[in-house]
């Protein structure tokens, strides 16, 4: 008992010294850092030591066209630097939205991540979340950049972001169908009504769209307002300069509310998701798909059913319309953005900056994308879609983002809430309009990005 008793008393004294100890050590170093000697932690020597950076996007799934070419670009630059390893981590698009957002409001971003730019990322700017990178792409980084593709990137005159590629929705017919059923390419929307009653009377359906997701129906009323306003005015009621309750705007609305009546649509397609529906038309279900120009690297795969049947074209022209025959939905919008926490800011900005053009060139090869950058790429190698494409956007006379990324935030959502009420019929066209003006008219987006 008495051996115990000493033992314990023992190690009663040397924890009671520990602990001196460590206050001791303390108040030295309290010491010390009043007098101006305070002892930082050692820089990582990222020449010596290897670090790792955690990247963030949205290229999970097998049918993304995009996941291989990323992942090659990935792969490519961890080979080349292997002090300075990339961790990747992919997230469904939708769900991705709600994830980045929440990670930026409480610090938790990683070091890369991806986004759109335009209003989806002025949050996260506004909230001085995001590095901006004018100090890091004076390097001759700026010349290999196509004119105009980093503008949607650019807030109050700095970057904060690089354009991967250039995405356009077209309009993508499956040439067999039309050529089986008699039916005619529509150039114009009388054409596209006349088309879709033909092929209701053959039993086939007119057009697929995966509204469950809502960003594929909101695609219809997006080109129609091209159709029926221009873009010009588009952009300008986007960024709060015009009233979206225009006759413009109800009429682009009354053009989509037309086609969801007369049964233009798969009767499944508030049910369907993206990917179910674009199935449906590689399957040869769907006579038309107006999606974008992402899509050409799963129609163009080895074994794709309906491979070497697809004619593209931009969106029908809108008889008797002030609005723009020409425009496009779509442009340069996808980016990766870098943490302004990061300890890594070198590091992340070479990174991101060889990412981003290698990745252009891979999704670009396989006929995912149009190119941001200048590339040096062998034409011959291009598919035939991508290349029709090319063409296609050469002949166009402007831009006009998806609007859900054009809008910030609870705006952006609100938006395709209105687009599904207007397929599910208990939204009326001018409703439509009131309440897209509703959005400009308050007087700062409901955007939680708070905590600086």
């Amino acid at each position: 008992m008495i051996q115990r008793s000493v033992k314990f008393l023992a190690l009663g004294i040397l924890v009671s010294l520990a602990l001196n100890l460590s206050a001791c050590n303390h108040v030295k170093q309290s010491l010390l850092g009043d007098l101006g000697y305070s002892k930082k932690a050692p820089a990582a020597d990222t020449k010596s030591s290897k670090i790792t950076l955690k990247l963030w996007h949205i290229w999970g799934t097998e049918s993304d066209s995009n996941k291989k070419p990323f992942e090659k670009a990935l792969d490519d630059w961890n080979r080349a630097n292997p002090n300075v390893q990339i961790e990747a981590d992919a997230t469904e698009t939708e769900t991705y939205k709600t994830r980045i957002r929440t990670a930026i409001a409480v610090n938790e971003a990683p070091d890369i991540f991806y986004s759109w730019g335009a209003g989806f990322a002025r949050p996260f700017v506004e909230a001085e979340k995001v590095l901006p990178l004018d100090d890091y792409i004076q390097d001759g980084t700026l010349d290999k950049l196509l004119p105009g593709s980093r503008d949607n990137f650019i807030y109050d005159g700095k970057t904060y972001g690089l354009p991967i590629y250039v995405t356009a929705v077209v309009f993508y017919f499956n040439r067999e169908l039309f050529e089986k059923n008699g039916v005619k390419i529509p150039e114009t929307y009388k054409e596209l009504l006349e088309a879709v009653k033909a092929f209701k009377a053959a039993g086939v359906t007119p057009m697929v769209v995966g509204e469950k997701d809502r960003w594929p129906g909101m695609l219809y009323q997006n080109i129609l307002a091209i159709r029926t306003a221009g873009t010009k005015l588009c952009n300008q009621a986007l960024n709060k300069q015009a009233s979206f309750n225009q006759p413009q705007f109800v009429e682009s609305a009354a053009k989509l509310n037309e086609l969801v009546k007369v049964e233009a649509f798969d009767k499944r397609s508030m049910r369907l998701t993206a990917h179910e529906a674009e199935l449906e038309f590689i399957r040869g279900k769907a006579a038309m798909y107006f999606n974008g120009s992402w899509s050409v690297g799963s129609l163009e795969k080895e074994g794709c059913p309906v491979k070497g049947k697809i004619v593209v074209r931009n969106f029908p022209v809108l008889e008797n319309s002030g609005g723009d025959p020409n425009g496009f939905l779509g442009g340069a919008i996808d980016t990766f953005m870098i943490n302004a926490g990061t300890q890594y800011k070198e590091e992340a900005v070479r990174a991101l900056k060889t990412i981003d053009e290698n990745f252009c060139r891979e999704s670009y090869l396989i006929g995912a994308s149009q190119p941001a950058w200048k590339l040096n790429v062998d034409e011959s190698a291009l598919s035939p879609l991508v290349v029709e494409i090319s063409k296609l956007l050469k002949g166009g006379t402007g831009f006009v983002l998806a609007w859900d990324t054009s809008l910030s935030g609870s705006d952006a959502e609100t938006h395709k809430d209105l687009i599904a009420e207007l397929f599910a019929g208990i939204k009326t066209p001018q409703e439509f309009a009131r309440d897209m003006q509703k959005l400009n008219e308050k007087k700062e987006s409901s955007e939680a990005v708070t905590s600086r």
